[in-house]
Formats: structure tokens, sequence, C-alpha cells
């Protein structure tokens, strides 16, 4: 990327990953035996996924990354910079303009910081992710499955659950995504066009910037006083902007509904203590202190939370009236991917597809 940068992204990294910590502390013996066991039931959850969903993936598509605290701030860090890519071009292109103060204010460093304080906090909590955008040049995979040791290994300790039933969970949650994104080839691109007219439309004029930030800053009281439930991002979209994010919202909640659904689906099977672990995940993230609770309200976590959890009621609703195999519909064409409005409605999806 051409100098200078919007973000300075080894900064980012930087601060992200000394903010993060490096998590529990482990024997190299035990390491060993963490990635050992999450490879092992990655690879072992394919089949079960398949074979409770319907959905069939290649198995060799996406590799399975275990990785610390650092390689998932650096992955999301990679990732990032490539989406925004649209946007230091435009900013780029007014170069011609004068420089405001605002515009001096929101330097490569300062949102750097910030950036790395947003992946910092992100890091400690995250245990798995799909990044259906990685694409290296040099290799035919799509995508790849990031699995973070040492907060899988802090939320097992944490809870109290039996360390490999607690992986193997994680691991079907995750693989279902893989499934997902492998099994359904237009999901990626759709999404990612979604995302690009987002990015693509943000606003790069400095006196625009600045009615935005004084808008934030009007509105940041009531967001953390509970009194909002847009999160910070949320004040800097344009109507046209919130229609995309509230497209991509249903598709973000079908997806991580769906793979709640199954992972507790296939767990009796394959995890003695399943209903235990997810009891006892459920209070854990109920249990979260205020500092944590206020950050993820800024961020609108509790209100993506709430989603999720819409999206699971959503699947299991729809299952229970036309089958898996009419859910599968879901799976067809992105005219069939419920509206955020359906994930609450699900009879009004059923109606729509199903007549």
């Amino acid at each position: 990327m051409s100098s200078p940068q919007m973000i300075d992204w080894d900064l980012a990294v930087s601060v992200a990953s000394r903010l993060a910590g490096p998590g529990p502390v482990v024997s190299r013996a035990e390491a060993d035996e963490v990635v050992g066991e999450l490879r092992a039931g990655a690879h072992r959850s394919t089949p079960l996924v398949r074979e409770y969903t319907g959905l069939v993936a290649a198995e060799t598509t996406a590799p399975v990354v275990v990785v610390d605290r650092t390689g998932w701030i650096q992955a999301n860090a990679d990732a990032f910079e490539e989406i925004i890519t649209p946007v230091v071009s435009k900013i780029q292109e007014r170069r011609g303009a004068p420089i405001s103060g605002v515009t001096e204010a929101v330097g490569s460093r300062i949102t750097g910081l910030e950036v790395g304080a947003l992946f910092g906090f992100l890091a400690g909590k995250v245990l798995g992710q799909f990044d259906p955008f990685y694409a290296p040049a040099d290799s035919t995979d799509a995508g790849r499955l990031l699995l973070v040791a040492p907060n899988i290994v802090h939320a097992e300790r944490e809870i109290e659950a039996d360390p490999t039933d607690f992986r193997l969970w994680v691991c079907l949650h995750e693989e279902t995504h893989r499934v997902q994104f492998t099994a359904v080839p237009w999901m990626r691109d759709h999404l990612r066009s979604e995302i690009d007219t987002v990015v693509g439309s943000m606003e790069v004029d400095p006196g625009r910037v600045a009615q935005m930030l004084g808008e934030a800053v009007r509105r940041v009281g009531d967001v953390a006083r509970g009194k909002s439930d847009m999160g910070l991002l949320d004040l800097f979209a344009t109507p046209e902007q919130r229609a995309i994010v509230d497209r991509v919202t249903g598709v973000m909640s079908l997806l991580e509904g769906h793979a709640d659904v199954v992972m507790d689906g296939v767990g009796p099977e394959v995890i003695p203590s399943v209903a235990d672990i997810r009891a006892k995940f459920n209070r854990r993230r109920k249990g979260a202190g205020s500092l944590d609770k206020l950050v993820r309200r800024m961020l609108g976590l509790d209100a993506k939370m709430a989603q999720y959890r819409n999206g699971a009621h959503f699947v299991r609703t729809v299952v229970d009236r036309v089958g898996m195999e009419g859910f599968n519909k879901v799976w067809v064409e992105p005219a069939n991917l419920p509206s955020k409005d359906e994930i609450g409605d699900p009879a009004s999806w059923v109606r729509r597809v199903h007549g």
C-alpha cells in the first residue's frame, strides 16, 4: 500500500498484543497437547457437521491454523488492511484539498492506537474464527480456520469444563462456519460485495468527518449509559449504509445461529458434558465485569450477541417447521437469505421461501 497509510498497522498490532497479553501459563507439553487436540477436533468435526446439516464441503480447501493472541491480531490486521484499501485510495485522491485540523488529528498513529485498543480487547475474547476472505497468492486455499489456543484454555479453565469436550465443542462451531462458506460457494463473494459497498461509500470529506465526530461525542454518553442500543460504529453510518449493515447482520445472525445449533445438536453424540458446557458458558457470558460490559455496549457487541441468539432461534424454528432439507433452501441463492426482520420472525421467512 502506498504511503501515507490511514492506519499504522504495525503500531496497531504492537499495541493490541501488549493489551491482550499472552494468556494463561501452560507448559510446552501442555501447549503441544492443546494444539494437537484442536487440530484433531477440527478434522473430526467435518463429517459430524456434514451428517447433521446435509451440507457437503471439501475437506482440504481451508487450512486449520492454531494461533496465539498475537497471531489472531496479525491475521485480522491483514484482513482489515485489505478491506479498507478503497478508503485509503479515496483519501489519497483528495490529497490536493487543504488538510484540516481534524484530518491532522486523525492521523495514522492515532488511528493505529485506536484500532490496537479494539483488537487488544477482542483478542482476549475470541475462541475461534473462520476468515472466508483469506486467499494467499501461492495457494488454492479459500479461507482459513483460526483457533485461538490461549483463549480456549482460559475459557475451559474458567468454567471448569472437561478440556477434551470443550475443545471439540469449539471446533464444531468453527468447523460449521468453514462448511457454510465452502459448501455454499457464493456466500464469500456475496458478503465481500456487501462489505465493499459499505467501505467504498465511507465519507472522507473533512467537514463531514468533523460533523460525524461531533454527533458521536453527543451520543456517546447515551450509549455508555445504555440509553441507546446503537454501537459507536452505527453513529457513522448513512441510512444507505445502515440498510446494508442490516442485511449483513441478518446473514451473520444466520451463520452464527446455525453454528450454535449444530454444535449443540451434534454435541450429545460425541461430547458427554455438552449440556454442562453450554450452561456454564452462557453464565460466563452474562457474568462479565462492569468495564467489560461497558466496552461491549460501546462497540455494539451486546446487540450482536442478542442477534446471534435470535439466529439460533430462527434456525431451530425453521427446522421444526420444514425440516433440515427445507431449512437448507436458505443456502440456494442470496435471495433466500433471511433479512434482519425475518431472523426475528422465522414464520415470515418460511412463508416467503416455501409459500
